[in-house]
């Protein structure tokens, strides 16, 4: 399913986001930027040691923030290490919007065309699916209709069938 806004598209698959041929992929990162467990050890998996090792010389970042690497040996040029809210931190939401947007401004920064997201703090950070899926499309459609951007397609690749159809309803309420 996509949707296009302003001459760009907001596009939806299942699928590893490691195996797509994009400019771009965002890692659902930790404030360390070590990349252990799930999109982060998939990553770093299937990109090699090279992507550890840019990050390890960034040193970390704060929640809400994103930071750009070379990909290793990954389809993509970069990774755009988006650092996602935990639940009961505070003030999630907001932080999940920086994230998505700061992606975003980074994939800009660099001129690039394709950009592929996770469903950023799903996972062990316990992020509700349903309000991610609302805070990240509703933030991407609004750059898009909005920003001075060289993005043309972003890609929302979710693992399970479950998350697809969750990402799926929201976009569906998306106007442009």
């Amino acid at each position: 399913m996509e949707k296009e806004i302003n001459g760009r598209r907001i596009r939806l698959q299942r699928g590893d986001i490691t195996e797509l041929d994009v400019d771009a992929i965002v890692n659902a990162a930790n404030a360390q930027l070590v990349m252990g467990g799930g999109v982060a050890g998939a990553i770093r998996t299937k990109g090699g040691p090279s992507i550890q090792e840019e990050c390890d010389r960034i040193g970390g970042t704060t929640v809400g923030q994103a930071v750009v690497t070379g990909a290793g040996n990954l389809k993509a040029r970069y990774v755009i290490h988006a650092v996602g809210p935990r639940m009961g931190e505070g003030d999630e939401d907001a932080k999940l919007l920086n994230a998505t947007r700061n992606s975003l401004a980074r994939a800009t920064e660099k001129g690039l065309r394709s950009l592929a997201f996770p469903a950023i703090s799903t996972g062990i950070f316990g992020f509700p699916k349903r309000r991610c899926a609302e805070i990240m499309l509703k933030e991407t459609a609004r750059y898009l209709a909005e920003e001075s951007t060289s993005l043309e397609e972003v890609i929302f690749c979710l693992w399970s069938d479950e998350d697809l159809e969750i990402f799926k309803a929201q976009l569906e309420e998306l106007t442009a």
